[in-house]
């Protein structure tokens, strides 16, 4: 007699996954980024002086180009921060300058190693990042009306005080004091790489550009920049410490002024006062080309670097093509155009396919 077993009904594999849908969703993602736009940008401008700059490729001017971009980029990270935090900093510029003329005129002025003009040099600047920041969030006015001020009593600080010590517009040269050499080498020095020299600015740049990743994706803190910049009542009501967070992006611009500043200083060994005037624009279209909105709440900060990518490869490109280089500030304004209308057609096109 056969025995009957009861029918057991197997599971069945589930289908794979549409490939459609898969590829829908990898451009959604892509469409998402905000330096998007930057990256084709920098592609084409890449391309251009490939092209028409004969000496463009070769290996001693793309270090050139990197330099140029470096001196750029690390301002253009954490003024793309503060970007994303809703505000602005226009005395960015002007605190590189004055962060290098703390170093310079304590170092001298007390005959003392370069080191200890440095250590002044670092409160000092994060003093003025910390009281922009405070301002802003006590008086409720806006970020340009206070940087504004700070911009125009630091101008008048650095050639005053410049004047008043050493009866000329530029400090006096320490490259002959103590810890100069160690300085140099931490600020300014160059590295041979496969024959190439290579400025550790790059290094530098490359550091905060990480870092400053990092810190908008995968911490806390990231999380409160974009909720403060999309929307600051409804992170505050929702615990988000809104005034400590505007106070740090404050800072964060600060710190990169003082390694800046360190820079300038230890790559000349004497500063100009009125240097830095101008440069805190440059700062903002990096940051803009890159892809952060003027409004807040969207941007990143790898965008930021390759927006100061595109203008190192632009003020660079210019010179090997050997063409007049009154030329840049229009190829200035029509890239930020372009990135500006880039950037709000990706971000049409993403909303379309969510």
């Amino acid at each position: 007699m056969s025995e009957t077993f009861p029918q057991v009904s197997r599971p069945q594999p589930e289908p794979p996954a549409a490939p459609a849908r898969a590829y829908a969703s990898r451009l959604r993602t892509l469409l998402a980024r905000p330096e998007l736009g930057s990256v084709v940008g920098a592609v084409a401008v890449f391309a251009f002086f490939a092209l028409t700059a004969d000496s463009f490729l070769r290996a001693a001017s793309l270090s050139t180009v990197l330099y140029a971009s470096s001196t750029i980029g690390i301002m253009a990270v954490p003024v793309a921060l503060l970007m994303i935090g809703g505000e602005f900093d226009l005395s960015a510029g002007v605190l590189v300058t004055s962060s290098a003329l703390v170093s310079s005129m304590v170092s001298y002025q007390a005959t003392a190693n370069v080191w200890v003009g440095i250590a002044v040099s670092l409160p000092v600047t994060l003093a003025v990042g910390a009281f922009n920041g405070f301002l802003l969030t006590r008086t409720k006015l806006p970020s340009f009306i206070i940087t504004l001020g700070t911009f125009l009593m630091l101008t008048g600080m650095n050639l005053g005080f410049t004047k008043l010590i050493g009866a000329t517009v530029s400090t006096k040269s320490i490259a002959d004091m103590d810890g100069f050499p160690a300085a140099r080498a931490v600020f300014a020095s160059t590295l041979t790489v496969g024959g190439v020299g290579v400025k550790v600015t790059i290094l530098w740049w490359l550091g905060l550009v990480a870092l400053a990743s990092w810190v908008l994706l995968r911490t806390r803190a990231g999380n409160w920049i974009f909720a403060v910049g999309g929307n600051r009542e409804a992170a505050r009501a929702v615990g988000v410490p809104v005034t400590r967070t505007r106070i740090g992006l404050y800072m964060g611009v600060a710190l990169g002024a003082w390694i800046s500043g360190q820079h300038l200083l230890f790559a000349y060994d004497v500063v100009q006062s009125g240097e830095g005037v101008g440069n805190e624009l440059i700062y903002i279209i990096a940051a803009v080309i890159g892809g952060c909105l003027i409004t807040g709440g969207y941007g990143s900060a790898v965008g930021s670097a390759i927006g100061a990518l595109i203008f190192g490869m632009t003020s660079k490109g210019i010179v090997f093509a050997e063409w007049n280089p009154d030329w840049f500030k229009f190829f200035l304004g029509a890239m930020l155009l372009l990135a500006t209308l880039l950037n709000a057609w990706v971000r049409k096109r993403a909303e379309a396919t969510r």
